[in-house]
């Protein structure tokens, strides 16, 4: 990075230090006519009450080094141990301390130059200037590397941020940050909605400082086509809910992300003497690239995650059996959108012996997991229409994975309720136990069950039981009860207290219970209610 010459030949502002008023006349009056702001001071003790005072610190401070209070070696010490005026430069000026002892121990205890009286205008000059000349030299880097440092910390936040609304969020707080000014930025989420966050209050609502405010905002219009980020006094034809000191193009500096031809870019806003040097240009464009780069990497994420979605609810059924001995209904929901897709899946088909129905959850969340549920899915239909039990069922996938796809694991209850009796099949492989609920509004779970699917181990018999008419068959994945820090028994309880409590219709049950037992977003949701009906018996 670079910087212009000629900052190092800017007017300064100047302390003078001197118990004598003709001394720091010559001295003032000589610094004045170059163009330097002077701030005299008659002793050492005023001088530190006029850095300490919190009003703008001099650049450079010429300290006499006989002073009546204290010696102009010791109010060096002081700026220098004072890390509000550290950096400082201090010139010791003296006609009486002029030895060469003299001069080691005034750059000993920290001056930055030592002049001897009488002093020449032109060697007064030259010597305030190179002093400048380091320190400011010495002052951008030090700005240069908090910038970057902040740069640094604030693109590893923009690639971490989980949506449009925390990147825009992050994106206006970076540039108010590192150029230590008011800001704004704009983007267009990956749904196509226009974000705008800023760092000045709102005219209307409640004064929050410290906060960045994000909200709906319009569409910033570009002009042509950008091949690359760039900055500069150009608002473009619409840059909208500006503040009126930045309304004029003028007065701000507009950077633009490098976007695809077709990609609304990110835009940042900050006020333009924020922004005046070659290295403010670079950081400000760092800054929108690594804010676009950001946006890109969310919206490939959101067409990547919905277009898995959709395969995902490819692989589960398009529509549930009709049948007179069951009512059915299913709620399906995936995991938040920050989440992979996962293996969660439901399935019910009429067969002779009766009516199958199963919820299973394919172990992990990938596009993996899900193609292993639809091949798990597409073969237990197989298997059930073939008139396969459920116990033999779940053997012949138990065989199907550890043969097709070892390592993988799946959990899975199949029940098959029968057409012309009041018996249930009810076989478990690892999944929540089935929960029913019975006609008076009592509820009960079948516990048992055998081993994962995928291991290669036996399966036991599947547990007969009876049934009434009227009575509600759930079957959830862990999507819908299972809580961090929470005991499961806990959380199957409270599932149990929710059934009982509604009433004996399907649908009803499930909108009653993803309301009073909202998912987290962390795992996907399968959840079947089954209403059984009266058998044909005989």
């Amino acid at each position: 990075m670079t910087h212009p010459a000629d900052t190092d030949h800017r007017p300064a502002h100047v302390l003078v230090v001197d118990d004598a008023p003709t001394n720091r006349y010559v001295v003032a009056t000589v610094l004045r006519r170059a163009g330097h702001t002077v701030t005299e001071a008659e002793d050492g003790t005023r001088a530190l009450e006029l850095l300490r005072s919190g009003g703008p610190a001099p650049e450079v401070a010429i300290v006499d080094v006989r002073l009546p209070d204290m010696t102009g070696f010791e109010v060096c010490e002081h700026i220098k141990s004072d890390p509000a005026t550290a950096a400082v430069p201090v010139i010791n000026i003296s006609a009486s301390a002029i030895t060469v002892n003299d001069r080691a121990q005034g750059l000993y205890r920290g001056a930055d130059a030592y002049l001897v009286e009488p002093v020449a205008p032109e060697e007064l000059l030259a010597t305030v200037t190179a002093t400048l000349r380091y320190a400011r030299a010495r002052r951008r880097a030090e700005l240069l590397a908090d910038r970057l440092r902040l740069l640094n910390r604030f693109t590893l936040a923009l690639h971490g941020a989980g949506d449009a609304h925390e990147l825009v969020r992050v994106t206006a707080e970076a540039a108010a940050a590192i150029f230590r000014c008011r800001a704004a930025a704009w983007l267009t989420t990956p749904r196509g909605n226009p974000l705008m966050a800023h760092t000045w209050q709102d005219q209307e609502g409640p004064a929050r400082p410290a906060e960045v405010q994000v909200h709906a905002a319009s569409a910033w219009t570009r002009r042509g086509r950008q091949a690359g980020a760039r900055s500069g006094r150009d608002g473009g034809p619409d840059l909208p809910c500006l503040p009126p000191d930045l309304k004029d193009p003028s007065l701000r500096r507009t950077a633009v992300g490098p976007a695809k031809t077709d990609r609304p870019p990110v835009v940042i806003v900050t006020p333009a003497d924020a922004v005046t040097t070659p290295d403010d240009e670079q950081l400000l464009t760092q800054l929108t690239q690594a804010g676009t780069l950001a946006l890109e990497a969310l919206r490939s994420y959101d067409e990547e995650h919905t277009l898995a979605l959709t395969l995902q609810r490819g692989f589960l059924p398009e529509r549930l059996p009709r049948t007179a001995r069951a009512d059915l209904a299913v709620r399906y929901l995936p995991a938040s959108e920050r989440t992979e897709i996962g293996g969660d899946f439901y399935e019910a088909i009429s067969t002779p012996a009766g009516l199958v129905v199963a919820v299973g959850d394919v172990a992990g969340h990938s596009l993996d997991a899900a193609m292993v549920m639809g091949q798990v899915r597409h073969a237990l239909r197989a298997y059930a229409a073939e008139g396969h039990p459920p116990q033999a069922i779940l053997t012949r996938l138990d065989h199907l994975l550890t043969s097709v796809e070892p390592g993988a694991t799946v959990t899975l209850c199949v029940i098959l309720i029968e057409s012309d009796t009041d018996t249930l099949h009810v076989a478990n492989a690892g999944h929540l136990p089935p929960l029913l609920r019975h006609p008076d509004g009592t509820t009960s779970y079948v516990y048992e069950h055998g081993p994962l699917l995928g291991l290669g181990l036996p399966h036991p018999p599947a547990r007969e039981i009876t049934a009434a008419p009227g009575t509600l068959v759930l079957l959830v994945t862990d999507g819908l009860i299972e809580r961090r820090h929470e005991d499961l028994r806990i959380s199957l309880g409270t599932l149990a207290e929710v059934v009982s409590s509604t009433s004996a219709d399907p649908e009803e049950t499930c909108t009653r219970l993803l309301d009073r037992l909202p998912p987290d977003g962390n795992d996907d949701v399968a959840l079947m209610v089954v209403r059984l009906n009266a058998a044909r018996h005989g």
